[in-house]
């Protein structure tokens, strides 16, 4: 994905872990993950506002 200054940038952002009693400042490892996957128009190029999961 490109940010608007056309900069390549990814959109997973890690999640420090946050556990009741002792929160930590651990990053923690993705287990699951769920994508949405832009529709883009043919003609434009551009996202069209739907997206597929």
């Amino acid at each position: 994905m490109q940010n608007d200054a056309g900069e390549f940038v990814d959109l997973y952002v890690p999640r420090k872990c946050s556990r009741h009693p002792h929160p930590s400042n651990r990053i923690t490892g993705a287990k699951f993950i769920q994508m949405n996957i832009s529709e883009v128009d043919k003609v434009t190029g551009r996202v069209n506002g739907q997206f597929k999961t």
